[in-house]
């Protein structure tokens, strides 16, 4: 009998939709910061960023990314000189990228105290992915490798009566890199195979760039945050692509 597949998966763009609550709490928090933009999101800002999403890494590059929208910039411009420009208002605000990380999670802390039931409504997960998990969590080992906040993505688990432990959720707070969590992760679990699904390319890409993980089986999850030169590209790459009806049971 061959061992048990051990999955890995990226959280947001994978298995939570959380594109609309990502902008929202991006604009509140880029209120704190600039005092022109008004309280409320405006939906057309939130469509504009539902298009920009696949350039955004970790959600804290929603405060700029929400700036940027405000002020005025274009879908193609961001996407053309995205690093110049937020690294720009970076400067332009004196503020650090960890202190970006610390603002965004205390909007959310702030958003989920005071209202949690809109905040998980703005956090769907992705159809069927919710009997899958529920599922697969009975029968074989999963994770969540992820550049989201755990408390977060526990809320969002728990809200969707998914179970899983503390201990395999690796998301900011570890201060690793999705890299390393999978080189930990094959050196937890010697000689069975990995399967990490993600959403954005550049993202394996870099796990490609790593001779030691090798022996990772890379699929790339259409569903998520990105475009179709992305969706092109991963097959030239020789990435396994996954529709969402391939993925779901």
């Amino acid at each position: 009998m061959s061992n048990p597949i051990i999955h890995a998966y990226d959280f947001d763009g994978v298995i939570c939709d959380s594109a609309v609550e990502t902008a929202i709490t991006g604009w509140k928090a880029a209120g704190q910061l600039w005092g022109d933009m008004p309280t409320e999101t405006p939906p057309d800002m939130i469509e504009k960023f539902r298009q920009i999403r696949p350039i955004i890494e970790t959600g804290y590059e929603a405060i700029l990314a929400m700036r940027l929208l405000y002020l005025g910039d274009s879908c193609d411009a961001i996407f053309r000189d995205y690093q110049e420009k937020t690294q720009q208002l970076l400067r332009q605000a004196q503020v650090s990228v960890e202190q970006l990380k610390k603002r965004f999670g205390e909007t959310r802390d702030h958003w989920i105290a005071n209202d949690l039931a809109s905040w998980i409504a703005m956090n769907p997960l992705f159809p069927g992915i919710a009997e899958k998990l529920q599922q697969l969590g009975r029968t074989e080992t999963w994770y969540v490798v992820t550049t989201k906040q755990e408390r977060f993505v526990k809320h969002i688990l728990q809200a969707n009566a998914i179970e899983l432990a503390d201990e395999r959720i690796f998301g900011l707070d570890r201060n690793l890199s999705k890299v390393e969590v999978l080189q930990g992760l094959l050196k937890t679990h010697p000689g069975q195979e990995l399967q990490f699904i993600e959403d954005r390319l550049p993202t394996l890409l870099n796990v490609q760039k790593h001779p030691e993980l090798a022996a990772v089986k890379l699929l790339f999850a259409t569903w998520g945050y990105n475009t179709d030169s992305d969706k092109s590209r991963a097959k030239q790459q020789g990435f396994v692509s996954l529709n969402l009806t391939d993925f779901v049971p």
